[in-house]
């Protein structure tokens, strides 16, 4: 075996010191979840800085001749004493003061927990350099292997990239309200104690309004505690900005609140603003928590989740393949259920997670940034069982305290930072919608499919719309493309209307205390009665009569998919416009059949409407091309957090009505899949803003060319985005029923290009079969909003339901069928 300082001097000019903004993975293998706390370490590439588990990196090595690696490993330190036996003589570990991370009184972070060592490994014999090797060997290697490894141990992994390290929850900034606080002389005085809220009499988390002196409570909690949005009500009414919350008023100060810059903030004239109310600060004692010691109390028992449906009961845990739980990396208990559910679909098992090898094999240099590497190493990280192990009690050093049921797992953060990539929303930490989490997934899985098996075609269905004229009677038919049934809740058709009744009577009644909670209880059958029933189009332009008429609109199944979600519509919006959640118990069934709704098409003897355009707006004196617009109703949509194009459609489609009529229109095509699509004029050729041909990017063109479109549909992408393409991209994989017209061939050209093509285009490739199925899973949300809260999912195993809450996987003694929020259900075979 040659001289190790021989070899490290060959491959000396290999060894890179990694630079400001170089990514050094060296907490995550690339092609597996080993990290540096797992058996045989982390091997990192010292000229990429890719990380491998020992298992994959003689791949590498053997891939690309790289033979200089560092071998990190991170080992647990050993557990001091608790706080009640300091022997040790070492002070007890401190509770957190601070909600912060990584500063004193805060948080410790996970880095404090370890020892790490590290060293150089030469392959492919595997010979090792340590500090001590490196003091005996030439300068020039022991000045550039040093800084490598010195740079390497200083740098931010990427995983931690992604995340705050350093956090300071209790930084308030001044209120720019507060020193010009206009306080109404309205002869209020606020008494030391004996607060209610003044329109439903709760008693705990209340909140003074500092102007007007009134008392009302604070926001609802994700499980339905605190208070009832009396405060934040208040301020959308009057506007008053800042309010104090009663029981935290000491003589050192309290918490105040910033309903107009919605962040708890600094008042540095509270003590005259309280003394205004006849409140002396000096006398007063806290009764209340703070609202930092309510958020420590939530961080020290995440994980645990009190109001998590089946918390009451012991739950056997489970581990194996197929029940390997995911860490939640901070409000990604969204991904989590998704992924869990998908993987046990035999279409992404056999994408992915069967052909792993392959996939790997031809994985690009940086697997990292490779969407099917990455999918298949999640895929086989949940279904092979090797990360289902469960996790040390963190108080027992030996490992040999009694399972919780949570796991060691798999911690997604590649997948997630791959996935989440230039989104707005899923590239942070806060919390998402579930079933736009699927739907976001299953694009980037329609674009990255474009030639071989399409897993997603497994919940691809076409969905047929018959829109009957009620003056010419003739008729309009309609196809479309969607993955997920909406199913609307019907609030009318509740079984319990008494019960409702009168615990919203006792809700109403003073000095009634706390209520339970009763849950309108709504039947299945309701909600497919509404959603097969026609629904009554007002404002329905008829070609037949040339003006607006009545219509109805009647929707059913083209196609029977292998696998149907359903979405309950438990999400809305108030009379208030603000975005409300519907608690309700409904009766999902564990069978459908649904060959009820299956489409017929045109009608014998059915006359079908002229497929011609409504006429363009009219001014009162001149017909004009472009829409003229009341930009007022338009700004008002927007900043209801529309997009500007479905708001710019509501206007022109409603005639410049008014924001009512307009409101309405949006409410009505939420769900329409071009509902923030360009507004395309009768007539036109190309939407407002939208690119003509001539001036189209050709690189752009020639990039969605190579997925496999043709020409045409490329420039129809473009021109519709403003030659954009990131977000032409997602256009066309969300359009891809609008091209039908356009058939997609290989070498990129359309069938009107090629010669001799007589056959008619194909549509949307989807599958068809009988319409019966049954429930094989389904994901819950806690909390008031798609924003806040918990997911969890079920998932029934071998005729046994499975409960995963990230990392905790049991068996489900009573799962919440009749609370889920998705449903999935796969085809009964006969």
């Amino acid at each position: 075996m040659a001289d190790v300082g021989e070899v490290l001097m060959s491959v000396l000019s290999t060894i890179r010191v990694p630079r400001p903004g170089d990514r050094v993975h060296k907490d995550e293998c690339a092609l597996s979840f080993s990290s540096p706390e797992s058996e045989g370490g982390l091997y990192v590439c010292m000229n990429s800085f890719l990380g491998f588990g020992s298992q994959y990196v003689d791949r590498h090595h053997a891939r690309t001749g790289q033979r200089a690696y560092l071998h990190f490993t991170r080992t647990r330190k050993a557990q001091k004493e608790d706080d009640n036996n300091s022997s040790s003589g070492d002070p007890p570990k401190k509770k957190p003061t601070r909600l912060a991370i990584g500063i004193e009184g805060g948080f410790d972070v996970e880095q404090d927990q370890y020892e790490e060592d590290v060293k150089v490994v030469i392959f492919p014999d595997r010979q090792q350099v340590t500090s001590e090797d490196l003091a005996t060997m030439p300068d020039v290697v022991k000045e550039r292997v040093s800084l490598s490894m010195a740079g390497f141990m200083s740098a931010d992994s990427v995983s931690h990239a992604l995340q705050v390290q350093q956090w300071d929850g209790e930084v308030r900034q001044e209120s720019r309200h507060a020193v010009d606080l206009k306080q109404l002389d309205n002869g209020l005085k606020i008494p030391p104690s004996g607060w209610r809220c003044e329109v439903c009499d709760l008693q705990e988390n209340l909140w003074m309004n500092l102007t007007d002196g009134k008392v009302f409570c604070g926001r609802r909690y994700f499980d339905g505690t605190g208070g009832n949005n009396h405060a934040l009500l208040h301020f959308q009414q009057t506007g008053f900005p800042l309010a104090v919350k009663l029981g935290t008023i000491t003589p050192d100060g309290a918490d105040v609140y910033s309903y107009d810059e919605d962040d708890m903030v600094l008042n540095p004239k509270l003590p005259e603003h309280l003394s205004h109310f006849g409140i002396d600060m000096m006398t007063m004692q806290k009764t209340e928590h703070t609202m930092t010691e309510l958020e420590i109390a939530v961080n020290q028992r995440v994980g645990e989740w009190e109001v998590i449906q089946e918390s009451g009961t012991s739950l056997r845990p489970l581990s194996g393949s197929g029940l390997t739980g995911m860490k939640n990396l901070g409000n990604s208990c969204y991904l989590n259920s998704v992924m869990q559910v998908l993987f046990t679909v035999p279409d992404f098992q056999t994408k992915y997670v069967s052909n792993i090898q392959k996939i790997f094999d031809e994985a690009p240099s940086d697997p990292t940034q490779d969407f099917k590497t990455q999918v298949a190493k999640l895929g086989y990280g949940l279904l092979s069982g090797e990360y289902s192990k469960p996790a040390p009690d963190p108080g027992d050093d030996n490992g040999t305290a009694e399972p919780r049921g949570d796991q060691v797992g798999i911690a997604p953060r590649m997948f997630k930072a791959l996935i989440g990539r230039g989104h707005a929303e899923f590239s942070t930490n806060r919390q998402q919608d579930a079933q736009e989490f699927l739907l976001h997934f299953i694009n980037m899985v329609e674009r990255n499919c474009r030639s071989g098996a399409n897993p997603s075609e497994a919940f691809r269905f076409l969905v047929e719309e018959r829109i009957v004229c009620q003056q010419s009677h003739k008729a309009k038919y309609t196809q479309r493309v969607d993955y997920i049934l909406q199913l609307p809740v019907p609030m009318d058709q509740a079984t319990n209307t008494e019960e409702l009744q009168e615990a919203e009577r006792r809700r109403e009644e003073a000095d009634s205390g706390p209520t339970p909670t009763v849950r309108a209880k709504i039947p299945f059958s309701a909600c497919m009665a509404a959603l097969s029933e026609p629904e009554v189009l007002s404002d329905f332009w008829s070609s037949a009569v040339q003006a607006k008429t009545t219509a109805t609109k009647t929707t059913r199944f083209a196609s029977f998919p292998d696998h149907l979600v359903i979405q309950i519509k438990k999400f809305t919006f108030g009379l208030d416009w603000v975005p409300k959640k519907l608690d309700v118990s409904i009766d999902v069934p564990d069978t459908l059949d649904l060959g009820d709704l299956r489409a017929t098409g045109q009608q014998p003897g059915e006359e079908l409407l002229p497929e011609t355009a409504p006429p363009p707006l009219m001014t009162p004196d001149v017909e004009v091309k472009a829409p003229v617009l009341d930009d007022s109703t338009v700004s008002q949509l927007c900043e209801m957090g529309f997009p500007l194009e479905a708001c710019r459609k509501a206007v022109y489609y409603t005639g410049n009505t008014g924001i009512d009529a307009a409101m309405n229109w949006v409410m009505g095509h939420m769900d329409d899949p071009d509902f923030s699509a360009p507004l395309v004029l009768p007539g036109c050729s190309s939407a407002p803003g939208t690119t003509p041909t001539e001036s189209l990017s050709e690189e752009h063109l020639a990039t969605i060319v190579s997925m496999g479109f043709s020409r045409d549909q490329a420039s129809k992408a473009l021109r519709a985005t403003s030659n954009v393409l990131d977000r032409a991209v997602d256009w066309i994989f969300s359009h891809l029923d609008d091209l039908e017209s356009m058939e997609v061939s290989e070498g990129g050209r359309s069938a009107a290009e090629s010669e001799g093509s007589r056959e008619p285009p194909p549509g949307p490739r989807v599958r068809d079969g009988p319409g019966k199925y049954e429930l094989f899973a389904f994901i819950s949300h806690m909390g008031t909003s798609t924003m806040c809260g918990h997911y969890v999912c079920h998932i029934k195993k071998d005729h046994q339901w499975v409960i995963f809450n990230d990392q905790k996987v049991c068996a489900s003694e009573k799962p919440p069928k009749d609370l889920g929020y998705l449903y999935f259900y796969r085809r009964v075979t006969e």
